[in-house]
This record gives C-alpha cells, sequence and structure tokens, in this order.
C-alpha cells in the first residue's frame, strides 16, 4: 500500500454558495472553515489547499444563540495609554461591514500563523447582502440550515 499525497496540480475546486440567513454563526463558521480546508473531501491532504471556493450571502442577518449580541465584547487597544477600546457584537453586525463577524469567526478557526491558511481564506468571499458578482462560476447551493436543526435559530 501506498500513501495518496495530493498534488497542487490535481486539485479539483467547487464553488459552494451558501446563504447565511437565520444560521448561528458558530456553526457555520466551523462548516465554512472546513469546506475551505478540503477536509470533506477524501483526498484531503494537509499541506495543499485543497478546499473549496465559498460564497457567502446574507451575512448581515446571522444569528447569535443567548444573549451573546448584547454581551459578547471585542476589545482592542490603540497603543496610547487609556486606549482601550471595546465594542459589542450588536455594534458590529449594525455597522458599516456586518461580513467582518463571520470573517474573523471563520479566520479564527484556520490554522494559526500559516501561510495556507492565509491562501485558503482569499477563497472566501463574504457579501451582506443577496447580491454576489460570482454566478459566472455556477455555485452549487449547500443547505447548511437541512444539515442540522440546531444550525438554523429564528432571529
Amino acid at each position: 500500500m501506498k500513501t495518496f499525497v495530493l498534488k497542487p496540480a490535481e486539485v479539483q475546486k467547487d464553488w459552494t454558495l451558501i446563504d447565511a440567513e437565520g444560521l448561528v454563526v458558530g456553526r457555520l463558521a466551523t462548516i465554512i472553515a472546513t469546506r475551505l480546508r478540503g477536509k470533506h473531501k477524501a483526498d484531503y491532504t494537509p499541506h495543499v489547499d485543497s478546499g473549496d471556493n465559498i460564497v457567502v450571502v446574507n451575512a448581515e442577518k446571522v444569528v447569535f444563540t443567548g444573549n451573546k449580541l448584547a454581551n459578547k465584547k471585542f476589545y482592542w487597544h490603540t497603543g496610547y495609554p487609556g486606549g482601550i477600546k471595546e465594542r459589542t457584537m450588536d455594534k458590529l453586525l449594525g455597522g458599516a461591514h456586518p461580513e467582518r463577524v463571520l470573517m474573523k469567526a471563520v479566520e479564527r478557526m484556520m490554522p494559526k500563523d500559516s501561510p495556507l491558511a492565509r491562501q485558503q481564506m482569499t477563497n472566501l468571499k463574504i457579501y451582506a447582502g443577496p447580491e454576489h458578482p460570482h454566478e459566472a462560476q455556477q455555485p452549487q447551493k449547500l443547505d447548511v440550515a437541512a444539515m442540522n436543526p440546531k444550525n438554523k435559530r429564528d432571529a
């Protein structure tokens, strides 16, 4: 028996479309991260970018469980004395770039400090509204809500 190792020239990348309306952020992010890495395929190889291209629409309509919208806070420091800043998840989703919430959730589930993970993150396209410019690639719809009843919540 020989171990099969996928070569970069042999990779078949598919396009997947996910409608994020009403989906729980953490559960959606794990599914996206798995597909970006290519772990859902039988020919997964850890050091090769064998994942799919993912297009996510309606990212502004994702939901959180519990009181995370009001209680979950993100902190950062400006670099100046007393420069600690905080923002709640509610303000992030209601701001100018609500798609960044899902982008950061997926990014934090990818391998850390890895050039391969940065390359795989370029295969993720997230749009706040229902429109996307990737119709020419004919993405296949993935129904995440039907995978598990816990994936979808009413807002």
